[in-house]
């Protein structure tokens, strides 16, 4: 029997009430929230599509789903429930997805994307989103997270020894504005990493400027999905995990803590419905964001806070429209510029997924799916990630037993 969706405790706003919340503290937390999702976590993107043999057009069809199709969403869920709800990709699945493009062909990775669209739809209008995120211990889940995540950290150091003029400026004023807070406020660690490293590409003359650069809308390519039994078992449940433990997790908590209530079943079907449409022109699932929404509840009147995320969605449509001349433009920057982008981006993450996986209970079982999905030995045709989860899983049950007992109330 399926439950209501939750419903706005309010009347959506009118034009003219967005207009008189607006303000330079929404439009500027708005602005860097947005800014965070086009710099690290389009060059994950780059990264997985590249170094899965897509094409151009085809990653750059990928970037426009997923900033135009979430744009839509995130503007329609912050002006209904009047919250600043961001929606972008999931980016431990853009990682998953990277290690199965080595044994899938892009079609059946296409295919799965659908099937977790249906399944998130199914669990966030059955009301079953919360049973479900208790079915598989969080450290297991983080354990699985830290395996998929490990190669980012290690390409960063990989760059730094090779391309030490463009990858150690980078590492460097990350460091600065990382260990100096009231510096980093006004210039977060991620985007001064990202301007330096364009300054030094430009000055040693390595940007590879022989291709046109001219704004360029975009022309989306449509993906025809393939359905390959092998893609659907090593991917669906992962990607529904990552979405709605690992990522809408860490969304819901953030909002939680500003004092906002955020419609956790609504969300899970905006995920699966968002999913289904962007993974027409091959885009990640959709998810709740963490960092961005961090951002946007981090300044400003609580019950104005709506209006930034107003503005990433605003943003994120306009950025994903002109696709193409972005995509381009980070394709013929130089390979260590992305790497240590992708991996300084991902420090904090890797940090906390080890953090969460090995902090108290299950730590055995998290031990094991980090080994088994770090291994990367596809098994049945099956990736790594998923044997990850279930061989965590399993130690789990035969050897921590007492850690699957409910936590005595304090």
């Amino acid at each position: 029997m399926f439950t209501p969706i939750e419903r706005p405790t309010e009347t959506p706003p009118a034009p003219g009430k967005i207009l008189s919340d607006f303000g330079p503290v929404y439009a500027s937390s708005g602005f860097i929230g947005w800014l965070f999702a086009v710099t690290a976590p389009v060059a994950i993107i780059l990264a997985v599509g590249s170094g899965g043999g897509l094409s151009e057009g085809q990653i750059a069809s990928w970037i426009f789903g997923v900033f135009f199709v979430n744009g839509l969403i995130t503007i329609l869920f912050c002006r209904l429930y009047r919250q600043p709800l961001a929606f972008f990709w999931t980016i431990p699945g853009t990682v998953l997805v990277g290690q199965s493009l080595t044994h899938l062909t892009f079609p059946e990775v296409v295919g799965a994307y659908y099937a977790t669209a249906v399944l998130m739809l199914v669990l966030g209008a059955t009301g079953s989103v919360k049973r479900a995120m208790e079915l598989v211990p969080l450290p297991i889940v983080m354990g699985m997270v830290a395996g998929v995540f490990l190669r980012f950290g290690l390409d960063l150091v990989h760059a730094v020894f090779t391309d030490v003029a463009i990858a150690a400026p980078m590492v460097a004023i990350w460091l600065l504005l990382s260990a100096l807070p009231w510096l980093g406020r006004r210039c977060p660690p991620i985007i001064g990493a990202l301007l330096v490293g364009g300054l030094a590409t430009i000055v040693l003359g390595r940007f590879d400027a022989s291709a046109s650069l001219q704004l360029e809308l975009i022309r989306p390519v449509l993906q025809q999905p393939a359905w390959s039994l092998a893609a659907m078992v090593e991917l669906v449940v992962p990607l529904a995990i990552t979405v709605l433990v690992v990522q809408n997790g860490q969304g819901i908590a953030v909002l939680k803590t500003a004092g906002h209530e955020p419609p956790i079943n609504a969300v899970a079907v905006a995920c699966g419905i968002g999913s289904a449409i962007t993974a027409l022109v091959g885009g990640v699932s959709t998810c709740l964001t963490g960092p961005t929404n961090a951002i946007l509840v981090g300044s400003g009147e609580r019950r104005r806070q709506y209006v930034a995320g107003i503005v990433v969605g605003i943003l994120a449509i306009l950025f994903g429209l002109l696709a193409p001349t972005f995509t381009r433009l980070l394709l013929n920057a130089p390979k260590s510029l992305i790497a240590t982008l992708a991996g300084l981006a991902m420090l904090r993450v890797l940090q906390t997924a080890f953090v969460t996986a090995f902090g108290s209970r299950f730590s055995l079982g998290a031990l094991l799916a980090f080994l088994v999905t770090v291994a990367d030995r596809p098994l049945l045709n099956i990736g790594a990630a998923f044997w990850g989860l279930v061989c965590g899983l399993a130690i789990s049950w035969l050897m921590e037993r007492a850690d699957f007992a409910p936590k005595p109330k304090s």
